[in-house]
């Protein structure tokens, strides 16, 4: 199992997504199953409470048995990515990796898995000045769109303002909304957005990103800590602030994730340390709810 500094040592997403998803799929939830669809696949005996339009009445006169036709339905979804490109994103790691390179070869390799799967992508990365956003498809050039516009993103800035997202929660398309975020937020925007999304578009499953070096305090000595989207600075003792730090992050975890759940969301904590392979078991999982 590749770490996540390796794969970003290959400076080459498209490799990178597909060695992340090696061994992943085998077993994964098909895209395609029985049912009431158009392409046929088999007969079975007719049961109670069956839909008579789907009896093959040609064949019952045959052999005075009833039998369905049922046909193989694509269960394919659309699934929109949706990276936040704001400045806090370029918070860097202990092994190298910003928060930003993080997502990027998590989000290039859910795209490749949910390629893999027959389903369209999307992908929107967020950052002040304007959205970039691919809308859904399910063509082979997508996929070199998608790792285009990741390759070449870059964190600054601020959340945009709404009337910068107002075009993303305009469109009224059913889709599974993954949103990898560090949710370092001012007002709840963050929050607001993923609630106007879950409205116009139907689930959505938050990655909750942090660096493992902020979720385990691992800082020594005396540190000056500056906030990248404000640019305010704040000098600590870190052995001394340890303590209370991990106190108080580990309370706005709960409160967050508590949230997220209150307005519907799927929530899931992950570092920038652990293997792209766990988060995207949790969106194989959840795509085998869909």
């Amino acid at each position: 199992m590749l770490t996540p500094e390796h794969l970003h040592a290959l400076h080459n997403l498209p490799l990178a997504a597909k060695r992340a998803a090696e061994g992943l799929l085998h077993g994964a939830h098909a895209s395609r199953r029985r049912g009431a669809g158009l392409e046929f696949s088999q007969y079975r005996p007719y049961q109670p409470g069956d839909d008579l339009r789907r009896l093959d009445w040609r064949l019952a006169a045959r052999s005075d048995r009833y039998y369905l036709r049922e046909s193989e339905v694509d269960t394919s979804l659309a699934v929109h990515l949706v990276l936040d490109a704001t400045a806090s994103m370029n918070h860097r790691d202990d092994n190298g990796l910003t928060k930003l390179d993080y997502g990027r070869l998590l989000c290039a390799a859910l795209a490749y898995v949910a390629s893999q799967q027959g389903d369209a992508v999307a992908l929107t990365i967020l950052h002040p000045a304007g959205l970039r956003h691919l809308p859904p498809r399910a063509d082979a050039r997508q996929l070199p769109r998608l790792y285009h516009a990741l390759a070449t993103a870059e964190a600054a800035g601020s959340f945009p303002d709404a009337a910068t997202l107002a075009p993303l929660t305009a469109r009224r398309q059913p889709a599974l909304t993954i949103c990898v975020s560090d949710l370092y937020e001012e007002e709840g925007e963050i929050e607001r957005l993923l609630t106007r999304l879950r409205a116009a578009s139907g689930e959505v499953l938050l990655l909750h990103l942090l660096a493992h070096n902020e979720l385990a305090f691992t800082f020594r000595g005396a540190v000056t800590f500056e906030d990248l989207e404000t640019g305010r600075t704040l000098q600590l003792d870190a052995d001394q602030q340890r303590r209370g730090w991990q106190q108080h992050l580990q309370q706005w975890l709960r409160d967050t994730a508590q949230r997220a759940r209150t307005h519907g969301f799927d929530y899931y904590q992950l570092t920038t340390a652990e293997p792209l392979t766990n988060a995207l078991r949790e969106f194989l999982r959840r795509r085998s709810l869909a």
